[in-house]
């Protein structure tokens, strides 16, 4: 297996780690919030962090796609 192969892999893991990762803690957030009866600004802060982690993990799937078709 090649290096680039195995480096792939790892950003592979990296990705969906922090895909699972900013689900729950978005989840938990949510849920906390509602117990708490936190502000919608609270709830906007956490929905924005997830939305970061999700652009950021897309954007290391988008890498790993590039590099594997070639271009």
């Amino acid at each position: 297996m090649s290096q680039i192969d195995e480096h792939d892999r790892a950003l592979g893991r990296r990705a969906a780690l922090i895909i699972a990762v900013a689900t729950i803690l978005w989840l938990l957030l949510q849920w906390i919030g509602q117990q708490h009866g936190w502000s919608a600004q609270v709830a906007l802060i956490g929905d924005l962090a997830a939305i970061a982690a999700y652009i950021y993990a897309l954007a290391l799937v988008w890498r790993i796609w590039r590099r594997k078709s070639g271009k």
